[in-house]
């Protein structure tokens, strides 16, 4: 089989396509034959040899893939593996892709809407009237979170890069969408959902209302500041962190319980994943430059 293989951190040209053996499962474990590998941040920063768990080299990015097993048409969350054209994973940790989706939808899905719906529905309260900000709203992360928060009843309110992906996140269902330089101006929220770090996450905590909480999810726009407590404490605010991967080993229980809820919602038609670009397995590299550039919107899939 096909296999996109990392054999040492660089650029988007390290990403290796080659002739691989097939997976051969052991016992509680599934092959996937992958019809579509979803491309998260966490793999780009793997290849740049910046995540802070890096896994063992050489090896085959990729945790979240959607395709078949036996004729069965499902999604799944392998540990690593799914720039390929089939991969192992923990029979647990498969779930049936939902009747007209395609595989490009199964794949963009189960990562980016975990991702938000876990911390708007176990960390923080969202309810209706709530304000909820969402940065990086046209992204997979966060066009998830906007349809989420919508979901809740929430007033959502969005920022994005430019006018493009402004209107993104507005078809996905912000109320309003605004800048990285004047959101902090002329928002107020009771919630931050921010994937991007650095200096918005800095700056989040200024739109907060009283027992609001920002939610650091990721670090696509640089590091985290380090914080002092004093004024959380001084403004009642609150800070959460979310680590899917950490979650899912340490509570499966929960992450399955809310896949349920998950599916329920897009097969009731009240979600859809956004895929902004599909690319064959041989382009890899390609889309990983997208994804650099932050030209992308949405989720970033390969096809094999």
């Amino acid at each position: 089989m096909r296999a996109v293989v990392l054999r040492e951190p660089g650029g988007p040209e390290k990403l290796e396509l080659t002739d691989s053996p097939e997976p051969e499962p052991a016992d509680g474990e599934v092959v996937v034959r992958v019809r579509a590998a979803g491309i998260n941040f966490a793999d780009v920063l793997v290849r740049q040899g910046r995540y802070p768990q890096p896994p063992e080299l050489p090896t085959v990015p990729g945790s979240e893939v959607a395709g078949e097993i036996d004729g069965r048409r499902v999604m799944a969350l392998p540990s690593a593996g799914g720039y390929a054209e089939a991969v192992i994973v923990d029979e647990q940790r498969v779930v049936p892709l939902p009747d007209g989706a395609s595989f490009e939808e199964g794949a963009a899905f189960l990562l980016t809407f975990l991702t938000a719906w876990l911390p708007l529905t176990r960390q923080v309260r969202v309810s209706s009237g709530s304000v909820v900000l969402v940065h990086a709203g046209s992204g997979g992360v966060g066009s998830a979170a906007i349809q989420l928060a919508k979901h809740l009843g929430a007033r959502v309110v969005a920022t994005a890069s430019s006018e493009e992906k402004r209107a993104v996140a507005s078809e996905q269902g912000a109320d309003e969408v605004f800048g990285y330089d004047d959101f902090a101006e002329k928002v107020r929220a009771d919630v931050v959902l921010d994937p991007v770090g650095g200096e918005v996450f800095r700056e989040s905590f200024g739109v907060l209302n009283p027992l609001g909480s920002v939610v650091a999810i990721g670090f696509a726009g640089g590091w985290w500041e380090p914080m002092d407590p004093a004024p959380l404490v001084g403004r009642n605010l609150g800070l959460q962190g979310f680590y899917l991967g950490r979650l899912m080993r340490h509570n499966p229980a929960l992450v399955q319980e809310a896949i349920g809820e998950l599916l329920e919602l897009w097969s009731a038609g009240a979600v859809k994943p956004l895929v902004g670009a599909s690319f064959p397995l041989e382009r890899a590299g390609d889309a990983h430059e997208l994804i650099e550039s932050r030209r992308h919107v949405g989720k970033v899939v390969l096809v094999p």
